[in-house]
């Protein structure tokens, strides 16, 4: 299966859009970041123009300078007896799993911490995830769950059994949109 790593997020603007509302930052503070123009930003987030792989990431990794330290949260999933993880909505890095997830993945228990999972998405979670704007995904505050069924895959960093999972959106503690990822 190929790698991700290089390949645009599917509805990236609109994935930029919540991001960004959620931390109350303007297009034209974002704009400046980056060294764009508020246009710019404006058209990214309609889904008029889509940055390369590169300015995504920059995009992404500014909106994620202010996160808080939401420790309880993930304590939480860190302790839980089932598998689960928990990743930033928009650029799917992997904020805290569970130590059933690890030995599911076959990694440490920090290993994927700060890692972005999206380049290792099956061809199912690639599916569902491009799915995700007809439903309403980016522009409901609660989106509904999502479940899935998704097949096994190795790499290198980790191993990804085949089964099922449910998505569900839930918000840090300075209003980041973050996705809990949990197994069945």
């Amino acid at each position: 299966m190929p790698r991700l790593s290089a390949t645009t997020f599917p509805s990236f603007g609109k994935r930029l859009k919540r991001q960004r509302a959620a931390l109350g930052l303007k297009q034209e503070a974002l704009a400046v970041a980056l060294g764009v123009s508020q246009t710019t930003v404006s058209r990214w987030e309609s889904g008029a123009q889509v940055p390369e792989h590169e300015m995504q990431q920059r995009a992404l990794r500014e909106l994620g300078a202010s996160r808080a330290d939401d420790a309880a949260i993930k304590r939480l999933i860190e302790g839980a007896d089932f598998a689960v993880h928990l990743v930033d909505e928009a650029s799917h890095e992997c904020l805290a799993y569970s130590k059933t997830r690890a030995r599911d993945w076959n990694v440490s228990m920090r290993s994927l911490i700060g890692v972005s999972l999206w380049q290792f998405a099956t061809e199912e979670i690639q599916q569902a995830e491009a799915e995700l704007d007809g439903k309403g995904w980016w522009d409901d505050i609660a989106p509904v769950p999502q479940r899935l069924i998704t097949s096994g895959a190795i790499y290198p960093e980790l191993r990804i059994s085949p089964g099922g999972m449910i998505w569900e959106r839930m918000y840090l503690a300075d209003g980041r949109p973050v996705r809990l990822t949990t197994g069945f």
